[in-house]
């Protein structure tokens, strides 16, 4: 198994997308790449923290590759808007493709390079080593299997 960590704005919707996709074994809300360690919501809220919510996503590579997740992961974001996502604004609320594996910075460099294209404005989705990760409360995992009328920034229903 591999994982990749995805910040994409509010956890609840980019967890529940992409808990649905094919080759996807687990995923997981939580916070990433802050300085304060096991942060609450109440914390990250603050903007104070320096994390991002995030989904460790652990996939089988031989039913979908990294770039088909990169691929997904920028279909239900805009990768050009710095904190924020949908009607969710802050720090927390950025964009980032945190790596685990350096063999995938390669994979991730080359899909970013190739999507440049398709923007008029900076790609500004933050690119970096997974530093730390932290899970979200329970409350969070798995929120809109279980509040399905919760909000969401994307469409879940996006290939």
């Amino acid at each position: 198994m591999k994982e990749i960590a995805l910040a994409g704005g509010c956890f609840w919707g980019v967890d529940e997308y992409f808990s649905r996709k094919k080759g996807v074994k687990s995923t997981k809300a939580g916070y990433a790449n802050g300085i304060k360690e096991n942060p609450t919501y109440n914390e990250v809220c603050t903007g104070r923290t320096g994390h991002a919510e995030t989904v460790l996503v652990q996939y089988d590579e031989s039913l979908i590759s990294l770039t088909e997740i990169l691929e997904k992961f920028f279909k239900v974001i805009d990768p050009t808007i710095l904190n924020r996502q949908g009607n969710d604004i802050g720090t927390q609320y950025r964009t980032g493709i945190y790596y685990l594996d350096e063999a995938d910075i390669p994979v991730i460099t080359a899909f970013i390079d190739l999507k440049r294209t398709n923007y008029k404005k900076s790609i500004v989705t933050e690119v970096l080593p997974l530093k730390n990760f932290y899970d979200a409360e329970e409350y969070h995992q798995d929120y809109l299997k279980k509040n399905p009328r919760g909000y969401c920034h994307i469409d879940l229903n996006t290939d």
